[in-house]
């Protein structure tokens, strides 16, 4: 096999594994009300089904990328196949919420895995000034799983039954899983540590802060709950500052030397916190004050994907051309004029207003991402490739979760918790003084994402320009 046919069928399993993963985070969003009446569960538990997918690829990432530096890419990565296999045939045949909510967790290492060292795989596959094309490809992963698990978690869930949600992944898993021992079989090692202390520190710390804000949508604001947030934020702020003395830290310090690479971090970090959050807090609108069923109300949410599909590898390949400074920053912008028009809705809002600004989201999404992940990989320095991977892995995911429960606290507060656990899950339109209430809450979740987009395009605007052949002659002369 030639090496651009090697190359292609590397970066086609990576694609594989990140579609899987995309797939398996909204997949789960159209199945919570069936989930929760035959698993007989309260709203507040059944929530954490895709809460605790996030937590776990958000701090187990780092620590992935650093475990596949020290034992090769490639294992690591088809582990991860095996892993998130087995833990989706385990979530199918889940007797109740707490078993499900486990093998979530299984499920969550799996993609982790694969997550944490898809990116070293492409940076050592791929010259530096031709990633931004094949990240432009995982691109398309990312957004026609999410897209698919869109459609065939409503189409599932409502004709076959919300276990086959998960079934689906067991035949794509064993053939990419095979294919992946063929294909990706990279064993370059390195003498990276783990940082356990720190992953407990920041597991703590994220598990705390999210149950307790959790709570307040499901319970209001109580002391408990407040002190919940506090201990987390506290255990924060000790996380850094032991990673700073420790001497294989969990966030690779030296890293955030590299302008370009730390302000992109930085950049992606702020981006997810501000925006990941923002289709759930749509769908919420379109079925608590639409009134529309969660499957025609994420029906609406699908150009975007689409569009996006299509300019993730062109918006890639100019980003290998001209830098990722302008173009990402282009598509934070474009998501900031997205949620501006979200900020205007109404309960009488033209539908077609909804699709257009996704048109718009999908287009930024295609320009900052691929651009964005490309400008990280570039400037890492080849021997901790998969540590950088996990950690710009690590700053998305915990900024998704971080979107997911400022925006469900923030739109929660405006009404009875007990009615917003109800618009949560699907199972029940708002009307009247509360619609209102509620509207304003999602007004206000949206003001809030729009000012962390403002900082994370203004962290993109600053991280400085880079020439990507310039780069590539660097590391050829650094290997001779």
């Amino acid at each position: 096999m030639s090496d651009s046919h090697h190359e292609n069928a590397i970066l086609a399993l990576i694609i594989i594994g990140t579609l899987m993963g995309a797939i398996d985070v909204t997949i789960v969003l159209l199945a919570l009300p069936t989930m929760t009446a035959e698993l007989h569960a309260g709203l507040s538990v059944t929530i954490w089904v895709i809460l605790i997918y996030i937590l776990v690829t958000a701090v187990t990432t780092t620590q992935f990328g650093r475990i596949g530096d020290m034992f090769g890419r490639g294992k690591i990565f088809n582990a991860g196949f095996v892993v998130f296999t087995v833990g989706s045939a385990l979530c199918g045949f889940s007797p109740s919420i707490g078993y499900l909510i486990g093998f979530r967790a299984l499920q969550a290492i799996g993609g982790s895995l694969m997550q944490a060292n898809s990116g070293a795989i492409i940076a050592d596959t791929f010259a530096p000034n031709r990633r931004g094309r094949a990240f432009g490809f995982i691109g398309i992963g990312w957004n026609m799983g999410a897209m698919l698990g869109i459609v065939l978690g409503g189409f599932i869930t409502t004709f076959i039954g919300w276990r086959y949600i998960f079934y689906i992944n067991i035949p794509i898993g064993i053939i990419a899983t095979a294919l992946g021992l063929k294909y990706i079989r990279d064993d370059k090692k390195t003498d990276a540590k783990m940082d356990l202390f720190g992953m407990l520190f920041l597991t703590a710390s994220l598990l705390l802060a999210s149950y307790g804000a959790i709570n307040i949508t499901g319970r209001g604001v109580t002391p408990t709950n407040a002190s919940l947030i506090v201990l987390g934020l506290a255990l924060a702020v000790i996380f850094l500052l032991v990673e700073k003395k420790v001497k294989h830290p969990m966030l690779v310090l030296s890293a955030f030397k590299n302008r370009v690479l730390s302000f992109s971090i930085f950049a992606s970090f702020f981006q997810s916190v501000g925006y990941l959050g923002v289709a759930f807090i749509i769908i919420m609108y379109l079925q608590g004050i639409r009134g529309l069923n969660p499957f025609d109300a994420s029906l609406l949410l699908i150009p975007g994907y689409v569009v996006s599909s299509f300019l993730n590898p062109f918006m890639g390949k100019l980003s290998d051309k001209y830098g990722a400074r302008i173009i990402a920053t282009v598509g934070i912008l474009l998501m900031g004029i997205t949620v501006l028009v979200y900020l205007g809705i109404t309960a009488t809002t033209n539908l077609y207003v909804i699709v257009a600004a996704t048109v718009v989201s999908g287009i930024g999404a295609s320009m900052f991402w691929p651009a964005n992940n490309s400008a990280i990989m570039s400037n890492a320095d080849p021997k901790h490739y998969g540590s950088i991977s996990g950690l710009a892995r690590l700053t998305s995911n915990i900024g998704t979760l971080c979107s997911f429960v400022i925006i469900i606290t923030i739109a929660s507060l405006s009404v009875p918790s007990r009615v917003a656990f109800q618009v949560f899950v699907g199972s029940s339109t708002l009307i009247g003084n509360i619609s209102a209430e509620f509207l304003q809450g999602i007004h206000t979740a949206f003001a809030v994402s729009l000012i962390l987009l403002v900082v994370a395009a203004v962290l993109s605007t600053v991280r400085g320009k880079e020439n990507r052949d310039e780069l590539h002659e660097k590391l050829k002369q650094a290997s001779n």
